[in-house]
């Protein structure tokens, strides 16, 4: 099995925000976002219960950036199984209910690819969707899955979606035994748009916590509809096994948040259907599609 190899070179530096060219993620790129998925300062805490925290980091450059970091401790599911189910795009087809669409488009090497992902925001809100350039690279017991924006000159901003820019982001899996790990997810996304604050706290506050605690379920049943599903089938372990075309990375470009046209929804107010589902709905997720 081809497998790239992580230097042990420390960490700099890197001009995410100032990318030029469209590049795959290099060993310093993965340690500079490790550093950052274990890093303290200058992140306020939001929310902490049950084993999950969200922190949140206004970006100085632009105040409606905004990062978000979560991290989970997962009993009972090993950081394999974790890894897996972040990758395996038909099982996310089951288990995340904000998807709307998603699919891989090409293969760049054996540990980057890219595809597109569209989700569902909180009504009344436009949906999003977004074209990445995704990386992944297994540290010892620990693994990196990471991404960020790339334009594709066959899939342009849709009219019926308003084209989001991932600026940076990822998961870092830290196995903390055999049976058991903890998952740092990362983001920081241009949404294109003046939101309003509801929803920049209902994200961290309501959304980010329980989009984590569904993930665990998943995770637990996920070895179950593995063996229904093409036990054996995965390319991001076995890079042979993978359909995608191969895609030059000269066919690509950088997405330009700047590019892209903004939508103001700063006045927009939350649904009363959005107000009812949140306010009780973190226990009351149908896993019946995960069977």
């Amino acid at each position: 099995m081809e497998k790239p190899a992580a230097s042990t070179e420390s960490p700099g530096p890197r001009p995410v925000l100032g990318r030029e060219s469209v590049q795959v993620p290099d060993d310093q790129d993965f340690q500079s976002f490790r550093s950052e998925c274990e890093a303290e300062v200058g992140w306020n805490l939001t929310y902490s219960k049950a084993g999950v925290s969200v922190w949140v980091q206004a970006v100085e450059m632009d105040r409606t950036l905004h990062k978000i970091k979560c991290r989970m401790e997962c009993r009972d599911v090993p950081a394999e199984t974790l890894y897996d189910v972040l990758h395996d795009i038909e099982y996310r087809k089951k288990w995340d209910s904000n998807v709307i669409e998603t699919f891989d488009i090409a293969r760049l090497t054996v540990n980057a690819d890219v595809g597109y992902y569209s989700w569902r925001c909180p009504k009344p809100l436009k949906n999003r969707d977004v074209i990445t350039l995704r990386s992944w690279l297994p540290m010892g017991a620990d693994y990196i899955i990471m991404n960020y924006s790339v334009k594709h000159p066959k899939y342009p901003p849709r009219k019926d979606l308003v084209r989001a820019v991932s600026i940076q982001t990822g998961y870092l899996i830290q196995s903390t035994g055999p049976k058991s790990c903890v998952i740092t997810y990362l983001a920081q996304v241009d949404p294109k748009g003046s939101l309003p604050k509801w929803v920049v706290n209902k994200s961290s506050q309501f959304l980010a916590p329980k989009a984590m605690k569904k993930m665990y379920k998943a995770c637990v049943k996920y070895p179950e509809w593995k063996q229904k599903h093409q036990p054996h089938f995965k390319p991001w372990l076995h890079p042979e096994q993978s359909p995608l075309p191969s895609l030059a990375l000269s066919e690509l470009s950088v997405q330009h948040a700047d590019s892209l046209e903004n939508i103001d929804e700063s006045s927009v107010a939350e649904s009363r259907e959005e107000r009812v589902g949140g306010a009780g709905g973190e226990g009351s997720d149908d896993d019946t599609s995960l069977t």
